[in-house]
This record gives C-alpha cells, structure tokens and sequence, in this order.
C-alpha cells in the first residue's frame, strides 16, 4: 500500500507541475514542465557556449546570405519577441544547422553544398527554427523529468535492494525506445512539416525542402544506419514520403518573393 501510495503521490506531484501547451501549425498539444523563458535563458548560455569553442566564418557574402534568408523565416514564424541572431560555423565536415529557444541560429559551412541555392538553405533553417517555435527543447526535457521522476519513483518502491539497478535499467531503455525516441522523431517530423509552412510563408518554394531531403538521402546511401525504431530521426524514406505528403498545405501558402 505504502507504495502505490508514493506512485500516485509522485504522480500528482508531476501532474500539477505539468504544464499544457499547443504547438503552433500542427495543433499538437505537448507536456510543458518549464517555462519559455528558462528554455530562452539556457538557449542562451549554450549558444555562447558553443560559439566561444567553434570558429566562426567571416566570409561577408555567406553571412549576409544566411542571415539575409534567416531573417525572411524568422518574420515568418511571427515571433518578433525573439532576439533573433543568424550565425555561420567554420566546420566543411559538419552538415548540419541548429535553433536553440530564443531564435539563436547557426549553420555550418558544410551543409552549404549540400543546401545548394537560397531555397535550400532556406528549407534547412526554416526546419531548426521551427524546432524552436514549437518548443521541442522544452518538451524533452519535461519528458526526461517525467522518465526521471517515475525511475525514482519504481526504485524507492522495490523492496528487493539488489532488483532496484535493474528495475531502473530496464524502466530507463523501455521508456527510450518506447517513449522518448518516437517522440523525438515526432519532433522531426513536426519540424518538417512546420518549417515547409514558414519557408512558404517567407517566400521560398517549399518544392526545395523534398529535393533537398532526397539530396540528403543520397549522400546518406550506403552507410550503416540505426533502424528507425532506434532513431532519433525518422528514416529516408519516411521523412520524404510525409514532406510529399505535406507539400499541397505548404504551397498554398506560397507566393514567389520578388526579393
């Protein structure tokens, strides 16, 4: 008794902290157990984090294209609140781009050939800011709380000292295979679809976004890869199936900029 007593106690505890939101475009509500402003703040102390330790490229023309392209999704998405910043990594090797909560951006060099023209790249930043607005980073951590509170809670509830570590291991992988990791491919996939909205919305084709995908899917052709069960990204062929599917609801909102 004492121990389903502490369950539904850590329980009730969880569900008065928890917090209900909606994700903007897809309607999705999501758990929220820490506000915007703390995802903002810690947003902020990794982005000066990881520019301190990366060196950042200084080639003019680049940085006014990333910043110029970044700017048109930023005013997309409508949040003018954000302290918006568009910054280029010295990284050929690296292809790849990130928001952190607050609208801090960066892209690495090495995604630009693969991004290829303007509507590319826009299709990639419009993808990570969309991660952003919709507060991914915020709803992963109020799940890893949620996993970490209920591990606890299933280890102070066995009596059987030496079953507690593997309780707790086997409560940890399930709740990774079976609940985080389908999460953080919904967030993926959330993202896509979002970002083709914002890039439509600040006038780039959001055609660019399927082409680019299938370009990325090329270059990923023949390396070993995780099944998609075991993923943090949904597969290839997933992702450009859905975008497929996506494209009339993004297209409508496309009008070709004159910019």
């Amino acid at each position: 008794m004492k121990s389903k007593a502490l369950l539904l106690s850590l329980a009730a505890v969880f569900l008065l902290q928890t917090g209900c939101s909606t994700v903007p475009v897809t309607g999705r509500s999501q758990l929220l157990m820490v506000s915007e402003q703390q995802e903002i703040r810690m947003g902020l102390t990794s982005f000066r984090e990881i520019l301190e330790r990366e060196k950042l490229n200084t080639d003019p023309l680049i940085n006014d294209r990333v910043q110029r392209i970044g700017r048109r999704i930023a005013a997309a998405t409508g949040r003018t609140d954000y302290q918006w910043e568009f910054k280029v990594i010295e990284n050929d090797k690296t292809v790849n781009a990130f928001c952190l909560p607050g609208g801090k951006v960066a892209v690495y060099t090495g995604l630009l050939p693969v991004a290829q023209d303007d509507a590319g790249l826009a299709a990639v930043i419009a993808h990570e800011v969309a991660h952003a607005i919709a507060r991914h980073g915020g709803e992963r951590l109020s799940q890893e709380m949620v996993v970490a509170g209920l591990t606890v809670a299933t280890v102070m509830a066995t009596s059987d000292s030496s079953r507690r570590d593997l309780y707790a291991g086997l409560l940890g992988a399930g709740a990774a295979v079976g609940f985080l990791l389908p999460y953080s491919r919904l967030h993926e996939s959330e993202a896509d679809r979002m970002g083709l909205i914002y890039m439509a919305k600040a006038g780039y084709d959001p055609r660019a976004a399927l082409a680019l995908w299938q370009r990325m899917a090329a270059q990923a052709k023949g390396k070993s890869k995780l099944p998609e069960w075991l993923s943090t990204h949904p597969a290839d062929e997933t992702r450009i199936r859905q975008i497929e599917r996506w494209l009339p609801e993004a297209l409508s909102h496309y009008h070709p900029s004159k910019n």
